[in-house]
């Protein structure tokens, strides 16, 4: 969940990655590699693109990652789809409700384990006075096994090693099969749209040091939690980190040009956005000032509050 678009965004630059107008569609099973398929749940929304995409991984022994909302419909879906073979692991990225809530459903009518990340988990303790910012968290999500970076589940051909992504949420994990050179980026790294980071269970800061991480991998796709592959990683992925130090810029900009709270941020950077992501864009700026902040490079009176007051600091 909490990904927004920056189709109408005014804090572009010709480093920012290219993102495909064309979604996947949802409600059908696809081989789109030899060891991998590829259902997409019909939940989508502004947030989820054409739907959250659920993967299953190899043949005869497989995995499944992620397998999205609490949606009995898609769930069955996937059962279907394994038909005659065995489910050794529910694979989950990280705990948002588009992402999680199925591998419970999954479970019950698999007996498989649930595997990868931890239960959801802040980047930092509520400020006095503050609300959860984060509506989408799974908080009761219990894995059985929890993946440590550089741990590995394997099956008959086929091997997945977790890839520790913090930022988007604290507890994201991403996932590398071997055998493809491929890596399953859940809400990190998506072909769609960029990634909302939204304190304080995201951290601005552990994602940007998760985006270098994945520029030193040599994977040649990604299979992201939304949206079609990303082909050319390297360069996608040094794209959204370029569009990221654009942003903070950008929002550097406008508090040296009077701006001093988010909305007014959010109103001259984001122009012609959907009044329906108003408050994604706003939690995206809280991050960025949130580092800012922290950096010393930006002031507020106490701890950052999304209905703070921010000014520069040279």
């Amino acid at each position: 969940m909490d990904e927004i678009s920056d189709t109408n965004d005014r804090g572009g630059t010709s480093e920012a990655p290219s993102f495909e107008a064309a979604l996947p569609e949802n409600g059908r099973t696809e081989q789109v590699s030899p060891l991998i398929r590829r259902r997409i749940c019909p939940n989508g929304s502004p947030y989820t693109a054409s739907g959250t995409c659920s993967y299953v991984v190899g043949r005869g022994e497989v995995a499944i990652i992620d397998p999205g909302p609490a949606d009995e419909s898609h769930v069955a879906a996937l059962v279907d789809a394994i038909a005659g073979e065995r489910l050794c692991a529910i694979v989950v990225t990280h705990t948002h409700r588009d992402h999680s809530p199925g591998a419970r459903l999954l479970q019950a009518r698999t007996g498989a384990p649930v595997v990868g990340c931890g239960p959801h988990v802040a980047a930092r303790a509520l400020g006095e006075g503050e609300a959860r910012l984060d509506a989408g968290a799974d908080r009761d999500h219990r894995p059985d096994r929890i993946l440590s970076d550089g741990e590995s589940l394997t099956g008959p051909g086929w091997t997945l090693v977790a890839v520790e992504t913090p930022g988007h949420t604290m507890n994201h994990l991403a996932f590398a099969l071997f055998e493809e050179a491929a890596l399953f980026s859940g809400d990190h790294v998506m072909g769609w749209s960029t990634t909302i980071v939204a304190p304080p269970d995201g951290s601005m800061r552990a994602y940007m040091a998760s985006l270098d991480k994945l520029r030193e991998r040599d994977e040649t796709v990604y299979w992201p939690g939304h949206g079609g592959p990303v082909r050319d990683p390297k360069r996608f992925v040094r794209g959204l980190a370029a569009h990221r130090r654009q942003r903070e810029t950008s929002i550097r900009a406008r508090l040296e040009a009077g701006d001093r709270n988010i909305l007014a941020i959010v109103g001259t950077i984001y122009q012609g956005l959907s009044p329906t992501l108003i408050g994604a864009a706003a939690l995206s700026v809280f991050a960025h000032l949130e580092d800012l902040v922290e950096r010393g490079l930006v002031a507020t009176d106490g701890a950052p509050r999304l209905d703070g007051t921010y000014e520069p600091l040279t």
